[in-house]
C-alpha cells in the first residue's frame, strides 16, 4: 500500500515578519561596552617513530579502612578491588600514551621498574604489576612487550594498568610518583 504526503505552506504573514525584522535590526545594534577573555589553544606535532602521554594513570578516589587493600585498573578501564578499599566515585583511568611511526613496523615497549612508589601526606603505597594493553584491547604479554604498527597513517595508542597497594587506616590525600616507558621501534 503506497500512501501519499501533500505539503501545503501556511500563508505568507507579512505584517508580522517585516515587524520581527525591524526588532531584530534594533538589537542587532552595537553594544556600548565589550569584555574579552583569553583562552589556550594547544597542538601536538609529532614527528616520526615519536610518541607522547595523553593521560596519566588514575586509580581514582578510594576510601582506606582498618584492612589493607589494593585497587586494580585494568588496561581496558576496569577498576576492581581488594581487602578493606572502597572505591568512590566513578574515577579511575588506565595511563594512554600515542604515537607515529609506519605502518608494520614492529615496536618493543620497556617499563623502567614493574614498581614504583606513590607518596603523600601519608606512608607511601607500591603499584606493581603494570599491564600494557594495545588497540584493539588486549593484554601484552611478550616478552619483551611488542606490537606492530597496523594503521596505514602508521598512527597508534596503548593504555597501561597497574595495582595500587592501600595500607590499612591510610593517610587522606593526594598521592603521587612517575613511571617511566621506553618504546624501541625494529
Amino acid at each position: 500500500m503506497r500512501t501519499s504526503h501533500i505539503n501545503r505552506p501556511l500563508p505568507t504573514q507579512r505584517g508580522p515578519a517585516a515587524f520581527a525584522l525591524l526588532i531584530a535590526s534594533v538589537a542587532a545594534s552595537p553594544a556600548m561596552a565589550q569584555n574579552s577573555a583569553p583562552s589556550q589553544v594547544e597542538a601536538i606535532v609529532l614527528r616520526p617513530l615519536s610518541f607522547f602521554k595523553v593521560n596519566d594513570l588514575d586509580f581514582g578516589d578510594i576510601i582506606p579502612s582498618a584492612s589493607a587493600g589494593t585497587v586494580t585498573i585494568g588496561p581496558e578501564g576496569s577498576r576492581s578491588r581488594t581487602g578493606g578499599v572502597t572505591l568512590a566515585g566513578g574515577g579511575g583511568e588506565p595511563a594512554r600514551f600515542a604515537g607515529l611511526g609506519s605502518v608494520n613496523r614492529q615496536v618493543n615497549i620497556s617499563l623502567g621498574s614493574n614498581n614504583i612508589w606513590l607518596t603523600g601526606p601519608g606512608v607511601r603505597m607500591r603499584v606493581r604489576d603494570f599491564a600494557i594493553g594495545s588497540t584493539p584491547t588486549a593484554i601484552l604479554s611478550t616478552a619483551p612487550t611488542r606490537f606492530r604498527i597496523t594503521s596505514p597513517l602508521g598512527n597508534y595508542n596503548f593504555p597501561v594498568g597497574a595495582t595500587l597497594e592501600v595500607g590499612a587506616n591510610q593517610t587522606a590525600g593526594d598521592y603521587s610518583g612517575t613511571f617511566t616507558i621506553t618504546l624501541n621501534y625494529l
